[in-house]
Formats: structure tokens, sequence, C-alpha cells
């Protein structure tokens, strides 16, 4: 069990969070367990404060949650206690801080999962198409699929958004950032065979400024798209551990790589500010070039 003494200055570590930084609850929340957890270590095993720590005891604590953690755990609590270190060096409460030369472990590679081709081609045609949610569903996968939008982007399309004209669609991003994204034929043709009759029917007599809407007037949620998504993948046998609210998104970034798309122009498409965020895809690529060898080459 964590002191008295420990127990206020966390007290006073998450007034500070709440009060000054803002942060939501539950990363608040995983700041104060990592903190009361080593305190508890601290009191068990070194007899110890939290003020008094110096770096050999965090490197002591490192090491013997090193054993049984992964590497985003490790990661986490190393933030937790550079975080708390920092304010007490500010609060007046240490005279130097002891994180301050922490090393983060690797950050390990989430290799996306991405779907086929095949799989895709299943999915885009799950839809019934002589129903106007039907014609709602498929051009919203044929949407997806063609410019890699994130579903949150895509529910919040405006019919304002789109060019016909250009064959292009204008994208307000992260950050407020705006993109300007191809279409492409197919998904231009559904939606403008959507916009012109099934959204009408849809709607009925409702208007709404939203592209994609229900048959009560309002915008298409993430939520409600995505359990969409899962039901079109049971009908396609798609394995439900490879979908995801992001799937069309990935395969889009994905298929564009493996039939040699260059990685700025994939990230400038996907919205990504950093190329190391799009980075991520070439190694799903790379997997397809080494079975492409593997097959094609006389010495594969």
């Amino acid at each position: 069990m964590s002191n008295l003494a420990d127990t206020v200055i966390i007290d006073s570590f998450q007034d500070q969070l709440w009060l000054e930084d803002g942060l939501a609850t539950n990363t608040l929340d995983s700041y104060c367990s990592d903190i009361k957890i080593f305190s508890a270590w601290l009191s068990s095993n070194q007899r110890i404060n939290l003020a008094q720590v110096n770096k050999t005891h965090l490197h002591k604590y490192l090491s013997s949650i090193a054993k049984k953690s992964r590497a985003s755990t490790q990661r986490r609590v190393i933030a937790s206690l550079r975080r708390f270190y920092k304010f007490l060096l500010k609060s007046g409460e240490i005279q130097s801080d002891p994180s301050t030369q922490l090393v983060l472990p690797n950050k390990p590679i989430s290799i996306p999962k991405s779907l086929n081709e095949d799989d895709i081609e299943a999915l885009l045609n799950a839809p019934d198409t002589n129903t106007e949610l039907g014609v709602r569903d498929k051009t919203m996968l044929e949407l997806l699929y063609a410019t890699g939008l994130r579903v949150t982007e895509l529910v919040s399309l405006s019919l304002f958004s789109i060019s016909f004209e250009n064959g292009a669609i204008r994208i307000i991003g992260k950050g407020d950032k705006e993109r300007l994204v191809p279409i492409g034929e197919i998904a231009l043709s559904w939606m403008n065979l959507f916009i012109n009759d099934a959204r009408r029917k849809i709607l009925s007599n409702k208007k709404s400024d939203f592209l994609f809407v229900t048959r009560k007037g309002t915008a298409m949620t993430r939520q409600s798209f995505w359990l969409l998504i899962k039901k079109y993948a049971k009908q396609s046998g798609i394995p439900s551990e490879i979908i995801s609210p992001h799937t069309l998104r990935h395969a889009f970034a994905t298929h564009l790589l493996n039939h040699g798309a260059d990685l700025r122009v994939v990230q400038l498409l996907l919205g990504h500010a950093d190329i190391s965020t799009t980075q991520i895809y070439t190694h799903i690529a790379k997997e397809r070039l080494k079975v492409i060898h593997a097959e094609h080459h006389p010495r594969g």
C-alpha cells in the first residue's frame, strides 16, 4: 500500500492533470493508476516514498515490470512517470527530475489487417442494389475503397463536398486540414445514381445537406456504418478478425502500393501529416512482393 504522503501527492497530481491539462477521464485514470502501483512497489521493495526516488529506483522498477508487461505498457508507464516527476519538480517537491533519462522501448510495429482484392470485390458486391438502402450502402463502400477516407470523414460528407466535373471530393480531415481526393469512375457513377435516385427516395420529403442519410433524414453515424460493414463482411464470408472500421482504408492504401503507387502520393491521399504514418503500409506491400518473387522468379 502507498503511504499517506504519496496519497496526498498523487491527489494533487490528479487535480493538476484535470484542472490544467484537461485530460480525458480514461487518460487521467491511467496516469494516476500507474503512479499508485509504482508507489506501492516503492513501499514494499524500497521502503521510500515517491519524492525520495532516484534514477536507480526507477530503473529497478522498470526492469521488474519489463518481464511481465508488453512494450506498449512499459511506454505508457514511462510516460506516466515522466509526467509525474515533471509535476513534482514544478511544484517544488523535488530538486531534480530522476525520470529525464528514461528511454522508451521501441514501439512495436502494428501492421493493419487488410483484405485481398477478391475479398474487397465480394464485400463491394454484398449490398442488394435493388433497394435504395442497398444503393446507399454500395455507394458508401465503393467510395471508401476508391478514396481511402476515414469512416468519420465519410459520414461527415455534405452534398457540397463533391465535384462531379473534376471527379474529386473535398475532405476536411484531422486538424481541419483540407485535401482533394480523386474519386474514380466506378465510385463516381454509383454516387451519381445514389444522389439522383436512391437518396431522394430515402429522404422522401425530408431535407438534409449530409450526403449519406437514413430514412429519418439524419446523417449516417460511424457506429451504424460499422455495423453495416460487419453485416456485409459476414455475408461475404470474410473472417470477423480482419474486419475493422478502417478495413477499406487499409485495403485502399495496400492495393495502391501493390500496384506501384508512390508512397508520397498515398500519404497525400490518406491525409497523413507524417510520411512515417504511411510507411506502415510498406510492410504489407513488401510481403506481397516476396510472394510475387517466390512465385515468378526462377530462383524464387
